[in-house]
């Protein structure tokens, strides 16, 4: 019998990548699914960013290239951060990785240790607690609320920081809940990070899809962030690049080493052809940002009054991100209906067609994540399925 080393038994497959699967599966037996899981934008790469990685290919830059990531895209992303945020690192506060989740994974593999606390807001991106449980720490999680937007507060992280507290991970805008955090109360979780030596892994990956007069903000141009943020960023989201895998993260120099080591002695090196593409991205204007923001922003608006018309279903308005995440607690349960969301998704998958994320494995019993990163024509189909199921198996019961 094979046994299997302790740090992959500490925790499950991604849950959302699961979904991806069990929905290509029926699509696979030509089944119509509307597709309400991926976290990824449906709108092509720019072309600008694939004639970058074509000029790549004729110019056969195809071979190992510095650990890190080649200089000028280092500087292009320091630069870009500068521009959009308001920061200031060099290149050797930057590496370049295979997506933001790699970001991610790097610097709590290189900061984290076996009985080190790490303070994770819920509900929660599905892949924080088990990469900290990799890496041999334990997460801690403090509650927000749906009544406060789902928004992180000092005093909470003031509360549940303990002496073996090494790291707190933010997300915002966030993933599920599309929450934003206020720059203020932001700042006030800093000064505590700061006063309590905790570094603070600020995970931009939506940073620029945020709904209403907010701007784009990053903790890291605060005054004295440096020695205690840590920036995971992400192309994935914000070009349309999930399949290059783009991904960066900025901090001080010491950390940048540590997480450089540990890239030399797992991937070598980030894909050459996608760091020629990163910087065609990040050096290019911004227009198809604004584009997808519009677009999204309109979808917002027609997925939440659906939501939001099914009996028994509240949502709170997500501020960022594109993702709603309704409560359909009042279902669960009830005669006819599914007992948790995990079942109530397989279950809306195999009767009703339509793909959603259980909410679950985001730390959020009651609730669904929704993407709606698709066509309006997509949308109104799966509400239109949504509102059938919830009326049938009402009725039904």
């Amino acid at each position: 019998m094979v046994q299997f080393a302790d740090r992959v038994n500490r925790f499950a497959a991604s849950s959302t990548l699961a979904v991806m699967m069990a929905a290509q599966q029926y699509k696979a037996r030509g089944i119509d699914v509307v597709d309400f899981g991926p976290g990824e934008p449906d709108f092509p790469t720019p072309d600008y960013i694939k004639r970058g990685a074509i000029e790549a290919l004729e110019q056969n830059f195809t071979k190992y290239t510095a650990t890190g990531g080649i200089l000028p895209l280092r500087e292009a992303i320091v630069k870009w951060h500068a521009g959009q945020f308001g920061t200031s690192y060099n290149a050797n506060e930057c590496i370049f990785t295979s997506g933001g989740k790699h970001a991610l994974f790097g610097a709590i593999s290189s900061l984290i240790q076996s009985g080190d606390e790490v303070i994770i807001p819920a509900p929660y991106w599905v892949s924080f607690p088990d990469i900290v449980k990799y890496a041999g720490g334990r997460p801690v999680f403090v509650q927000t609320r749906a009544d406060d937007g789902f928004a992180l507060r000092a005093a909470d992280v003031e509360a549940a920081a303990g002496p073996k507290t090494k790291m707190l991970i933010v997300n915002s805008p966030n993933n599920p809940t599309g929450a934003v955090l206020p720059r203020n109360e932001y700042e006030h979780i800093l000064e505590v990070c700061r006063r309590r030596e905790i570094i603070l892994l600020a995970d931009e990956c939506y940073s620029h899809f945020i709904y209403g007069d907010s701007k784009p903000f990053s903790i890291a141009s605060a005054a004295g962030a440096k020695d205690y943020v840590v920036v995971a960023g992400s192309l994935s989201k914000t070009f349309s690049m999930t399949g290059w895998r783009a991904g960066f993260a900025l901090a001080s120099q010491p950390i940048i080493d540590a997480m450089t080591k540990l890239q030399s002695q797992s991937i070598s090196n980030p894909n050459s052809i996608t760091q020629k593409a990163a910087i065609a991205a990040l050096t290019s204007p911004m227009d198809s940002v604004a584009a997808m923001l519009a677009e999204y922003t309109k979808r917002r608006e027609r997925i939440l009054a659906g939501v939001r018309a099914i009996p028994g279903i509240t949502c709170t308005a997500p501020q960022g991100a594109f993702y709603v995440f309704p409560n359909v607690s009042s279902h669960l349960g009830r005669s006819g209906f599914a007992g948790d969301t995990q079942t109530l998704a397989k279950d809306l998958l195999e009767h009703a067609h339509v793909a959603v994320v259980a909410g679950d494995p985001f730390g959020a019993p009651g609730y669904l994540r929704i993407s709606y990163a698709t066509s309006v024509e997509r949308i109104d189909e799966g509400l239109r399925r949504l509102a059938k199921y919830f009326q049938a198996t009402a009725s039904a019961a």
